[in-house]
């Protein structure tokens, strides 16, 4: 009976919610970057899961809304690129050097490296797509052999790592342009994450 309810879609969209507001309300208390929401609720939710005995599988049935909410999300930033239109012009050239670096050094450092540590292909292609948003990394690797449970560990893992170090990296004082230019870095190698970050530099 218990197992039933822990079990059913509404509480664990419930405990999904419910991890991440208190998540946010901890890291807001206390400001510390190692306490990110995200992680926080991960670990949280991983926790409660194995306590509880639900299995995944069962947990990602019961959240297929999450799913569908994030690939829209996806969607709606087409939005947010459209208001910001103007300044895209202002700084189309440092917005396509920034993209076009930050995809080669980040897909060839990540092959270079599970390369040289003798790791094999499938490997590789499971975290060449690491900078991207969940859903396309996830639709990107299937086609190449990967495994898509790695790379949507490491793509979330890879902009929560992003989301801890960035505010600290960033320069106190620098002009709107280059603001820009680190908003977009930042934004390449950490996707999700990393749009807030450029939003508030652009």
């Amino acid at each position: 009976m218990i197992h039933d309810f822990v079990s059913s879609r509404i509480f664990l969209l419930a405990l999904t919610v419910g991890c991440y507001v208190a998540g946010v309300a901890v890291y807001r208390r206390t400001r510390i970057a190692l306490l990110h929401p995200v992680l926080l609720s991960v670990v949280a939710l991983i926790s409660l899961l194995h306590a509880a005995g639900v299995e995944y599988g069962s947990y990602a049935e019961a959240t297929e809304l999450f799913s569908l909410l994030l690939n829209m999300s996806v969607v709606a930033l087409g939005y947010l690129l459209w208001e910001q239109v103007e300044m895209l012009r202002a700084h189309a050239l440092s917005i396509l050097v920034t993209v076009v670096v930050g995809s080669l050094v980040g897909i060839g450092s990540v092959v270079g490296i599970v390369y040289i540590m003798g790791a094999d292909e499938i490997i590789a292609a499971s975290l060449a797509p690491k900078s991207v948003t969940a859903p396309i990394a996830v639709a990107v690797v299937e086609p190449f052999g990967g495994i898509k449970a790695i790379t949507s560990v490491v793509v979330i893992a890879v902009g929560i790592f992003g989301s801890i170090i960035a505010p600290h990296a960033r320069p106190s004082r620098h002009r709107r342009s280059r603001s820009a230019g680190a908003g977009h870095g930042v934004g390449r190698t950490r996707y999700r994450h990393g749009t807030r970050y450029r939003d508030r530099c652009g």
